[in-house]
């Protein structure tokens, strides 16, 4: 079986119901669950999309667990024995350590957070574990990766790790935001969406969708300049709720905020500008996905408008869902601005 349930022994012993698993991808959560032999067992997880996928997988291996998405772990119920942290390498450095504190908050007292990393040296686990801990157990090197657990005991202030920066655009008040790990926009505007508001050019009087939003960055600076309502649309229920703090904290009082792995239940036809900057993993799939919906969603005449840094992966789905499309270049990214010419 693959990582991390290869793990999974060097610290199988030290696991006591109820147990929650943070994050992980679908397939190795749900083979870590099945693993697990039936124990009552919660799976946290950020994204609505990955949560969907997590419970399918878990259909398919005859695997019993609570799938839930909250904003923060710290949001459960403090009644789990332990936590086990499956953090894969690639994982963002700061979430890692998020993870870690606030395990500790849905912790019995006695309870044990067990993290199982990838890397079979790994530097920085047993620091955070007696930073928020105070000790920290560690297994033996193995190929399979390295196993870390540590046991609450006593209590502790929450401590949340957020990031706040102002951004602007040419032509545009600067905007004030809140950012948090696990959530595109952590800390930055990024050039992305910088060049895609540049391209964009929001007029007074449309209706936008933040396609994608993250924690809103292009939907505020878009709304607040032009004065344009804005609908904010993301699967990450951590970023949509810093996407409507940040709307409200920037006078977009009348903004809509919808946490969602899909589009459906979106009225079609109901935007003048569609505004998305998708990530360029998994082959631009979301990419696709997002396009697909746009047509359905925009107004006749209205313009889809996206940032990539794969335009040959895009564009030709771009022409053949809209047919016109246009290409600039900005900031070393390819803006893509598609249209739905009405037929009157």
């Amino acid at each position: 079986m693959p990582y991390p349930t290869d793990l999974l022994p060097t610290v199988f012993d030290r696991i006591v119901p109820p147990v929650c698993i943070t994050l992980g991808s679908p397939r190795p959560v749900a083979r870590l669950v099945a693993a697990l032999g039936g124990v009552e067992t919660v799976c946290w997880q950020l994204d609505l999309h990955q949560a969907a996928r997590l419970r399918d997988e878990l259909r398919d291996l005859n695997a019993t667990a609570e799938v839930v998405s909250t904003p923060d772990l710290w949001d459960l119920e403090r009644k789990f024995r332990t936590v086990l942290f499956p953090a894969a390498a690639h994982a963002e450095r700061d979430l890692k350590l998020d993870v870690v504190e606030q395990a500790f908050h849905i912790l019995l007292e006695g309870g044990r957070l067990l993290t199982l990393s990838e890397y079979e040296k790994d530097s920085a686990f047993a620091g955070w574990h007696k930073k928020v801990f105070g000790k920290c157990g560690e297994s033996p090197t193995d190929p399979a990766g390295t196993a870390f657990w540590s046991t609450r005991t006593g209590d502790r202030p929450r401590r949340r790790h957020e990031v706040t920066f102002r951004a602007k655009i040419p032509d545009g008040p600067s905007a004030t935001f809140v950012s948090r790990p696990g959530v595109f926009g952590y800390g930055r505007m990024d050039n992305g969406a910088r060049a895609l508001l540049e391209v964009a050019d929001v007029q007074p009087g449309e209706r936008i969708l933040d396609m994608g939003c993250g924690i809103g960055t292009v939907g505020v600076l878009a709304g607040v300049r032009s004065g344009c309502p804005v609908t904010f649309v993301d699967s990450n229920v951590r970023a949509v709720t810093l996407a409507e703090q940040n709307a409200k904290a920037n006078g977009l009082a009348d903004a809509v905020v919808i946490a969602a792995a899909s589009f459906e239940g979106i009225p079609p036809a109901s935007f003048d500008c569609i505004l998305a900057n998708p990530p360029y993993y998994a082959n631009s799939e979301i990419a696709r996905h997002f396009v697909a919906a746009g047509k359905t969603l925009l107004k006749p005449d209205g313009r889809f408008v996206l940032v990539t840094k794969v335009p040959q992966d895009v564009v030709p789905g771009l022409l053949n869902t809209f047919g016109d499309c246009g290409t600039t270049e900005a900031r070393g990214y390819t803006v893509v601005v598609a249209r739905i010419r009405s037929t009157g």
